[in-house]
């Protein structure tokens, strides 16, 4: 009975998702002069004269476009505990990126508007959207497995929480959705991975778990523990389980692996959920893209990718993104983050609805010599390599190799193989063959060997990109394996761990 009474609560909201699909841009117009107006008294707000912006032309022509570094002055002041900066409500929250391997810390606000009108809203809305395409769902008849990160110290201000978006969401969980959620609060924001990881394993294996939510990376390492540590199987532990929300990397190098230890009658759902907010959904069964979240606090712009560089790049609005072109999304939101490049690329499959892919990162990308290799590139090659050679593979990042005795330049790519191929050298073969495929660009330098020679494609053994990021502090949560990289940064710390 509950069961049914919670499903038809969550499809209420049907109906103004459906509204925002065929009324986009008369909801983000909207949406953008409710923010300037909550902002116009802020510090932001009136230095660039928020009461006299009555367009989008007038708000994109004088706020600039920013990134993390630009704000970082307005967010020191509020991290101190100075209110009313780019916000005119308290913040209590700052988020801690994890997108990012490297060792800066980026912290981003979080208001109380942006917690329940964005974050819960998507949260209830995904609810929603999966209830509405299966109306058989059991999902509230027992309990959802979320993955959680940790509460971090803040130094410039004790009374002001921060940790990762994951740790803050399920801090601040309604009742009613910590009623339907594992483990408790106590075990989910544990500062240490490994530790935490035994301790889920213990307190969820006898709960009645119907879903699962988290990073595909981190929620496999979960399963595996509970396989290895219960020597039974995830149907025989939870067999109620019906549906996997995931997001934060591709989720296809997982699926193969996820498809062997769950059931046949696995549903999955895709979402993206970031430190900055809650932006898409994939609304239906027999689409990979997602749906563009419009209404919950969140107005958008996109800059082509050739304009990324520019000291102040133009952007444009909804109506008038192309379907199949990358762009780098900005946001301004309703945490005060005002025409802020998150530093993610995606592309529209289509409009009205307006439905995306996510391809990338702004600084995720191999651009060594023209080729303009992007993470969306390697996920489809890698993806198809994998189906010719019966492989499958967990983890992996790449970076240019310049060859400086033999005047030559070439991709590195580091792969952690859950199944190994028989041949590398035709796994590599498949693999060069795909990605010229998939990107013309790439296509051109590989042409008899003028400009790109064939890549190396080295196996690491397993558990290699695991003890890398437990090297750098950086286990469990949103942590994320950096893909591609212009420089060798990452590939060679990892080099040397293998040496080591």
């Amino acid at each position: 009975m509950i069961n049914e009474i919670m499903s038809k609560i969550m499809q209420k909201r049907i109906p103004q998702i459906e509204y925002y699909m065929t009324h986009p841009e008369e909801v983000q117009n909207n949406l953008l002069k409710d923010l300037i107006y909550s902002a116009k008294d802020t510090v932001w707000g009136q230095y660039y004269d928020y009461k006299s912006i009555k367009s989008w032309n007038d708000f994109s022509e004088r706020v600039p476009v920013n990134d993390y570094d630009s704000l970082l002055p307005f967010f020191t002041r509020i991290r101190k505990g100075e209110e009313n900066v780019l916000w005119a409500s308290e913040i209590k929250w700052f988020s801690k990126s994890s997108g990012t391997t490297s060792t800066k810390s980026k912290f981003i606000p979080v208001s109380e508007e942006c917690l329940t009108e964005c974050h819960y809203k998507a949260g209830k809305d995904m609810l929603a959207l999966y209830c509405n395409n299966h109306p058989d769902t059991r999902l509230f008849s027992g309990m959802n497995l979320a993955l959680g990160g940790s509460r971090q110290e803040n130094e410039l201000n004790s009374t002001i929480f921060c940790g990762d978006v994951s740790a803050i969401i399920i801090d601040n969980l309604p009742f009613w959705a910590e009623m339907y959620r594992v483990p408790k609060k106590e075990i989910a924001l544990l500062p240490e991975w490994e530790d935490k990881l035994n301790k889920m394993v213990e307190s969820v294996m006898e709960s009645n778990v119907v879903s699962l939510s988290g990073v595909p990376s981190w929620m496999m390492v979960l399963l595996k523990k509970i396989i290895n540590t219960s020597g039974r199987t995830i149907s025989d532990i939870w067999p109620n389980l019906e549906v996997y929300f995931h997001g934060g990397v591709s989720f296809i190098p997982y699926r193969s692996q996820f498809n062997g230890i769950l059931s046949d009658r696995m549903r999955y759902m895709e979402t993206y959920n970031a430190s900055e907010g809650f932006f898409g959904l994939q609304d239906r069964t027999d689409l990979d893209s997602m749906l563009l979240l419009l209404d919950n606090g969140i107005y958008y712009e996109f800059v082509p990718m050739d304009s990324i560089g520019d000291s102040n790049p133009k952007a444009v609005n909804l109506q008038d993104v192309e379907v199949g072109k990358n762009y780098a999304m900005l946001i301004s939101s309703n945490a005060g983050l005002w025409r802020y490049m998150i530093g993610d690329t995606i592309r529209f499959t289509e409009k009205k609805p307006y439905r995306f892919k996510i391809t990338g990162r702004t600084k995720n990308f191999i651009n060594a010599c023209g080729e303009e290799v992007i993470v969306d590139n390697a996920i489809k090659a890698i993806e198809t390599a994998c189906r010719l050679t019966d492989s499958s593979v967990n983890e992996y990042t790449a970076a240019p190799l310049f060859d400086t005795q033999r005047n030559t330049t070439l991709h590195q790519w580091l792969m952690e193989f859950e199944k190994e191929p028989e041949d590398m050298n035709r796994f590599t073969e498949v693999f060069d063959k795909a990605l010229q495929d998939v990107n013309s660009d790439y296509e051109a330098k590989r042409y008899k060997n003028f400009v790109l020679q064939m890549p190396i494609v080295q196996s690491v053994p397993q558990g290699t990109f695991y003890k890398w990021l437990k090297s750098k502090g950086k286990l469990g949560g949103q942590h994320k394996v950096p893909r591609l990289s212009n420089s060798r940064d990452y590939i060679d710390e990892i080099l040397k761990l293998l040496e080591q």
